[in-house]
């Protein structure tokens, strides 16, 4: 995969985020140094989701793993590098390849300093299935997430107050009425779950029948269609791949990325790591939720996102959003409107900035 010679810049009128249109290595080398307060990230995985040629690392499975830990450690040195001392990164991954990703991300000088879960049970297993009632796979039920750090010099006090960064902010994602210390767990309600009651496979319903009152973790439900697909209105309807259980069932659909987040958990995760007015950096973007999360917590976005047809999505997306959470809150109003979708092309083409 040859990265682009050239940066594409995007954003919109409300001027809340930044969306750069190239590989993220070569964005990445663009950032000047420790100007970032937090990275917040879901990476490729090394696990072809969904046969995806950007999930697709050469090799064998040693091979690829070895590959793919590699990619990672060049992302993450720049990710350091950009960072304020103390600032926090937060990668998503996959339970298959995560100990590739926590090498790759500490070889590249990071502190590794948790490991968080998102529980959603969900998910579909993607098995060979076997005579007998034999299979290859178990279900996929979580997603780990990898908390790690900029190394800093003196006391985590003294570095927050010249930085603003080193540490988390607990009273900004406390839970519930009684504001419980976060844990490094969170639940995602079943897209079926109702106001009133709780579908029969939901992670929190399960769970919540082994240990009634579970309300010392932070829950959130899963990304619906209408939240996937708020400002994707003018985008043309496409056919994407998802998994069903048996086989890869064509869905057709505007934002035809495979793993978008819920927007309520990267809120969370934003608030956790990123200090009131900081900068949040996503080098994979994808379609944009880091970013919607971002500005809904009155945080700056830096996005970038290599593959094109994401860009329109997460262009799409973030207009949207910045619209809805960024109205009336006196952000300076400078720049055209979000370029359309011919214009973007045309940027392409000449390798130019549209901003």
């Amino acid at each position: 995969m040859r990265p682009a010679s050239k940066l594409s810049l995007y954003r919109d009128a409300s001027d809340q985020w930044r969306l750069i249109e190239a590989d993220a290595l070569l964005a990445l080398k663009a950032i000047p140094d420790a100007c970032i307060e937090a990275v917040l990230v879901d990476p490729p995985y090394a696990i072809a989701v969904c046969g995806e040629a950007w999930d697709s690392f050469d090799g064998g499975t040693r091979a690829a793993g070895q590959n793919f830990e590699r990619w990672t450690q060049g992302w993450a040195a720049e990710a350091l590098r950009v960072l304020r001392p103390g600032g926090h990164m937060i990668s998503f991954g996959s339970a298959r390849t995560f100990h590739r990703l926590t090498s790759g991300v500490e070889t590249a000088g990071f502190e590794i300093r948790d490991v968080l879960m998102w529980l959603f049970a969900q998910g579909v297993p993607k098995s060979q299935r076997l005579p007998g009632g034999l299979g290859t796979t178990l279900k996929p039920a979580y997603e780990p997430i990898l908390l790690a750090r900029k190394p800093f010099t003196g006391t985590a006090t003294s570095n927050l107050r010249r930085f603003g960064t080193g540490v988390l902010h607990i009273d900004a994602t406390r839970i519930g009425d009684a504001r419980y210390w976060p844990a490094h767990l969170a639940f995602s309600h079943a897209t079926t779950c109702t106001d009133d009651a709780c579908a029969s496979d939901c992670p929190v319903a399960l769970v919540d029948q082994q240990r009634p009152s579970l309300n010392r973790l932070f829950f959130c439900a899963k990304a619906t269609k209408v939240e996937r697909e708020a400002g994707c209105e003018q985008l043309p309807l496409q056919s994407g791949h998802l998994y069903t259980g048996k086989r890869k069932s064509p869905r057709v659909r505007r934002n035809v990325h495979p793993t978008v987040k819920p927007i309520e958990l990267m809120r969370w995760l934003v608030r956790l790591v990123t200090p009131a007015g900081g900068i949040v950096l996503d080098p994979f973007a994808g379609s944009g939720t880091t970013g919607i999360a971002a500005m809904l917590e009155g945080r700056g976005f830096v996005g970038i996102e290599r593959e094109p047809r994401y860009v329109d999505i997460a262009c799409a997306r973030l207009t949207h959003w910045a619209a809805t959470c960024g109205a009336g809150g006196g952000s300076a109003v400078k720049g055209p409107a979000v370029p359309s979708k011919h214009q973007r092309k045309e940027a392409r083409k000449k390798g130019g900035t549209r901003c």
